[in-house]
């Protein structure tokens, strides 16, 4: 069985803990941040986590 390649989109947009755990960031923090709350932009700021079957998805993406 051949190795498997890192999809390196995902890669570059996730992070994996050191407990395995999946981190990203959270989507509309880049433009048009005129219009948006403090609060709003600060809630963007804090990172995310991924869950589920997405996670075993994401992982299996990384190759881990």
């Amino acid at each position: 069985m051949p190795k498997l390649k890192t999809h390196k989109g995902t890669a570059k947009r996730v992070k994996l803990t050191s407990t395995g755990k999946i981190t990203r960031l959270r989507a509309s923090g880049n433009h048009l941040l005129a219009k948006k709350s403090k609060s709003r932009k600060r809630a963007i700021n804090v990172s995310g986590s991924v869950t589920g079957k997405m996670a075993r998805n994401v992982k299996r993406s990384l190759g881990v």
